[in-house]
């Protein structure tokens, strides 16, 4: 019944066309100058003229973002506060550092520029924020992945001693079964007592340690087996929850985030394929970065969002995200049935266009019923006047035999009408990884006038990040 519906509306819209011209979309700016991964990772070459990210929701599971603030209006989808398990996980102004945390991440990942200057990578995407710390993280993934997020970012992190804890990594499980990739900061204590971080550290999850403009592995960025990938995280500055932009900034929270817009990028341009293959080409087009070869600090290297979109990557590639998580599941085989979407009650709006569909079709079922009929009457009438056939007048005879039908009924049907070509839009030409972007390197000149808005910005424990000596 739905279907009929949206079938009419769509014949009314498809009319409306021929005298209403479309609004031009509003334009993404350009970068600040301080957004140095923009140049790195030629976004406005290479990616943009692909995609920006549209129809990929990303669940940024964090402090909370501020929606609110220009360079975020338009841009977030209904969320949560996991912790009180109510609102709609947004928070309000703040110039502090913890609390802005989350709201940085979904500008890298999403924001439009539109007050500060600041650009996300993936600005086209939605932002689902999931107000969320390490006590209900089985909760917070849950709900983002029953309610269409198709990314999870997690900037958090915990020193787990003794491995993912196993509500959070059957989270994890549930959400890679309803085809989410799940991406997590592997942590900021590299070069200390570099603990393993949850959820980081849990099986099916895409962690990504921190480099800087040369492509080295930033030096506090964690030191673990875990560690598949790595984003660029040091000096990379981000919005505070006020609308100010900070600086001089750090962390594998960034690195994230980062990588999480990247996914975005590549689910935008292949929605149809599996978080499986999604992840097997972030790995399989990094470049490498750090020590040589694979690391415990990069992975396989530093995620490059246009090879990642574009490469012929093989079906046998290395995929040691899934690969760990297939393990995982082998051990833990009642885990790995297919989760069922959590049954929400029908709202009011919901109820009222299912009964206008019922009426909808009771009346076009009616009215089919009495043009059969009067047809039927119409063809009996005119069979019955066949059969007698009126007199001309006193003593006539009958009119004859019958007329045969009407001129053009019957004899060969002309040839029809030719078909409308099939297919859809033209598909973009693939193509072999470009190799490292020009520009990849180098310290980046300091932005006009100065720094560009806001203190130092100094996120909280985990993955965070922490401000680097001056």
């Amino acid at each position: 019944m739905r279907r009929m519906t949206r079938w009419l509306a769509a014949i009314g819209a498809t009319s409306a066309l021929v005298m209403t011209t479309a609004a031009p979309a509003g334009a993404i700016p350009g970068p600040r100058n301080d957004q140095w991964w923009f140049s790195a990772w030629e976004i406005q070459q290479k990616v943009w003229p692909v995609t920006k990210g549209a129809g990929v929701t990303v669940a940024v599971i964090d402090t909370g973002v501020n929606g609110r603030i220009p360079d975020l209006q338009g841009v977030l989808v209904p969320g949560t506060d996991a912790v009180s398990g109510s609102g709609d996980g947004q928070v309000g102004p703040s110039t502090d550092l913890n609390d802005s945390h989350g709201t940085g991440m979904a500008a890298l990942i999403a924001s439009q520029g539109t007050g500060s200057g600041y650009v996300g990578v993936a600005p086209e995407a939605k932002i689902m924020s999931v107000t969320s710390n390490l006590s209900v993280w089985d909760k917070a993934i849950r709900f983002a992945a029953d309610r269409g997020a198709k990314v999870i970012n997690i900037s958090q992190a915990f020193a787990a001693s003794g491995g993912c804890r196993p509500e959070v990594q059957q989270a994890v499980s549930y959400a890679l079964q309803k085809d989410v990739v799940v991406v997590a900061g592997a942590g900021n204590s590299g070069d200390a007592s570099n603990p393993s971080m949850e959820p980081a550290n849990c099986a099916g999850v895409l962690a990504v340690g921190a480099v800087d403009n040369k492509k080295a592995a930033w030096k506090s960025t964690e030191r673990q087996p875990y560690v598949a990938v790595a984003a660029p995280g040091f000096l990379v500055n981000t919005v505070l929850a006020n609308g100010q932009v900070t600086d001089h900034v750090a962390g594998t929270s960034q690195a994230s985030a980062l990588a999480s817009a990247a996914v975005a990028l590549v689910r935008s341009k292949h929605p149809q394929m599996p978080a499986r293959e999604v992840v097997q080409r972030i790995i399989n087009t990094t470049v490498d970065a750090g020590p040589p070869g694979k690391d415990q600090m990069t992975g396989t290297g530093v995620i490059i969002p246009a090879d990642a979109m574009n490469a012929s990557v093989p079906k046998n590639a290395p995929n040691p995200v899934f690969a760990a998580y297939d393990r995982w599941l082998a051990d833990n085989p009642q885990a790995g049935a297919k989760p069922s979407a959590t049954k929400r009650p029908k709202d009011a709006a919901t109820k009222d266009s299912e009964r206008a569909d019922r009426n909808l079709m009771i009346l076009l079922i009616a009215g089919g019923a009495i043009v059969v009929i009067g047809g039927i009457v119409v063809f009996l009438v005119v069979r019955r006047n066949k059969k007698k056939s009126p007199p001309m007048g006193p003593g006539s005879g009958s009119m004859g035999g019958p007329s045969g039908p009407p001129q053009g009924w019957g004899g060969q049907a002309p040839p029809p009408q030719g078909a409308p070509p099939q297919g859809g839009y033209p598909v973009p030409p693939q193509g072999g990884r470009s190799g490292p972007p020009p520009g990849w390197g180098g310290q980046p000149g300091p932005p006009p006038g100065g720094p560009q808005g806001g203190q130092p910005y100094m996120p909280p424990q985990g993955p965070g990040g922490s401000r680097p000596p001056n």
